[in-house]
C-alpha cells in the first residue's frame, strides 16, 4: 500500500531544517503556514460568515478596509507574535509597526 504513496514525503520545513539548522526560520515558516490556512478557511467561509464588504475603517494608506482584510491581518499578526521569533511586524492595515 505504501508503495503507491510516499509516506515519507519531504516538507519545506524539514528541508530548511536539514539544510540550515535554523530553528527560528522553521518556526517562522510554520507560523506563516498556520496563518495561511486560517485565512484560507476564512475566505472559503466568507459568504456564510458575512465577511464580505467594508469594515468601516481606513488603513494607514487611506484605503477603506474590508472585513476580510482586517481579519486576515489579525490572524497573521497573532500567528507571528505568538511564534516568538518575529521582531518587528509592519502592515499597511496598521499605523504603527
Amino acid at each position: 500500500m505504501s508503495g503507491s504513496f510516499d509516506v515519507d514525503a519531504p516538507t519545506l520545513s524539514r528541508y530548511v531544517m536539514t539544510q540550515t539548522r535554523d530553528t527560528d526560520l522553521v518556526i517562522l515558516m510554520n507560523a506563516l503556514a498556520t496563518s495561511f490556512k486560517l485565512i484560507t478557511s476564512a475566505v472559503n467561509r466568507a459568504g456564510v460568515a458575512k465577511l464580505y464588504g467594508l469594515a468601516g475603517e481606513v488603513n494607514s494608506t487611506g484605503d477603506d478596509q474590508k472585513k476580510l482584510d482586517v481579519m486576515s491581518n489579525e490572524m497573521m499578526i497573532n500567528a507571528l507574535v505568538n511564534s516568538g521569533v518575529c521582531s518587528v511586524l509592519v502592515s499597511e492595515e496598521n499605523e504603527e509597526p
